[in-house]
């Protein structure tokens, strides 16, 4: 195989995501959220974190922790045990679109 046969096979299996998450059907799903986190990604509840502007990945991993309860906490592991892996990576890429201040864009 060629240099460049290789380099093309890194790049399509490799490095390339699966699939990129959809910010908009994570904001469609995100409804649910605003009770405690808010609509712009900024915490109504005094014990709910912000996750507007967090870190897709973290907030991917945190979902998927409390869906599989390695994370613990009643509420949160509720709400994440009904999300499909889309779900989750939908919901990740919404809020991290979101600006940290909490305005929308």
């Amino acid at each position: 195989m060629t240099l460049r046969s290789w380099v093309v096979v890194l790049l399509v299996f490799g490095c390339a995501p699966a699939m990129a998450a959809d910010a908009a059907a994570g904001k469609a799903r995100a409804a649910q959220c605003a009770a405690c986190h808010g609509a712009n990604g900024i915490a109504v509840a005094p014990d709910a974190p912000n996750l507007a502007g967090q870190v897709e990945s973290y907030l991917a991993k945190a979902l998927h922790d409390y869906k599989s309860g390695a994370r613990k906490h009643e509420q949160m592991t509720l709400m994440a045990k009904p999300l499909s892996d889309k779900d989750i990576d939908n919901l990740a890429a919404y809020f991290s679109s979101l600006p940290a201040g909490g305005k929308q864009p």
